[in-house]
């Protein structure tokens, strides 16, 4: 498909807004490109790219290859996202540290509304669909309160969360950064992004190495989870529609806890750079959290993220009509 410049600055520019949603969990990159307009194009080329690139670059050339296979506008759109996830990496990690109950107070409000919002597709409520949003919701539930099965920094753990999060491209709804919320990852990316960010700034390419390395260990892990999920979930999505959103529903509600503002550090850990961070946590009520439960600015926080998402709801439905 030919396009002028114009036309891949947009989408370039849709790039930076998916990028930004899955910095955030709760907000779905695929939603986003949903709403903008770019989704089948998105998932269409995904699916079609595959080492058959190689061949035809060797006989037709580079040039019939690279827009056979539409690499321009992932290279534009995949441009967008890694600026947006630099830009804001460095904003949520000073949140992480300084702000943390205002910070997982708007995560809630954001997932909560995700539930309204996937909830109410689903178009009928049979036994197997209530069933299966039980379920789900306490496997997820039960995901949330166990110990993790290894360090987030360690290679293996970091492959699989690459491989399981890489579902937010696929399916509108489901986000990224939420998914390595619940497996305990969301901090480690955020550090490794930030790793990343400085070694460029700053040319240490020691520090660009040890990102690189880590980056590359996530990227294995969402390209096979992208080849091996990406038609399983479109079939499911087609052909199981409400069971399928059922199962996301009750994910979501499950996983609440691991958002739920208040928590009471169990034990600690020290990360790749030698810092003591949460390891395990139990939710708490505000009255006995200790320091300032910051109790109407985190209500105020849980409103914002949930107004974020039904103002999102809005503008799809709009550019659905």
């Amino acid at each position: 498909m030919q396009r002028k410049l114009k036309e891949y600055l947009i989408i370039s520019a849709k790039g930076l807004a998916m990028g930004a949603a899955d910095v955030v969990p709760g907000v779905s990159g695929g939603t986003i490109a949903f709403i903008s307009g770019i989704y089948e194009e998105l998932i269409e080329t995904i699916n079609n790219l595959d080492i058959g690139f190689f061949s035809v670059w060797k006989k037709e050339g580079l040039k019939i290859s690279w827009r056979k296979y539409n690499l321009s506008f992932l290279v534009a759109l995949f441009l967008g996202i890694a600026i947006s996830i630099l830009s804001l990496s460095k904003l949520i990690k000073w949140l992480l540290h300084n702000e943390p109950l205002l910070l997982w107070a708007f995560f809630f409000g954001l997932v909560l509304a995700s539930i309204v919002y996937i909830g109410k597709q689903i178009t009928a409520w049979k036994p197997k669909v209530v069933i299966s949003i039980i379920l789900a919701a306490l496997f997820a539930y039960f995901i949330t309160i166990a110990e993790p099965l290894a360090s987030p920094d360690s290679s293996w753990y970091l492959l699989f969360c690459g491989f399981i999060a890489i579902i937010a491209m696929i399916l509108p709804g489901v986000s990224g950064a939420f998914i390595l919320l619940i497996l305990g990852a969301y901090q480690t990316f955020i550090d490794i992004l930030n790793q990343l960010r400085e070694g460029i700034t700053q040319l240490d390419f020691n520090l660009l190495w040890q990102a690189i390395s880590k980056i590359m260990i996530i990227a294995i892990g969402a390209i096979v989870g992208l080849k091996l999920f990406s038609k399983v979930l479109n079939w499911m999505f087609k052909h199981h529609k409400n069971t399928t959103l059922a199962i996301l529903t009750g994910f979501m509600i499950g996983s609440l806890n691991k958002l739920w503002p208040w928590k009471e550090i169990l034990s600690w850990r020290t990360n790749s750079e030698g810092l003591k961070v949460p390891f395990i946590d139990k939710s708490i009520l505000p009255t006995h959290y200790e320091g300032d439960p910051k109790i109407i600015w985190v209500f105020c926080f849980i409103a914002i993220g949930f107004l974020l998402i039904l103002i999102l709801e809005r503008l799809s439905v709009k550019k659905v009509n």
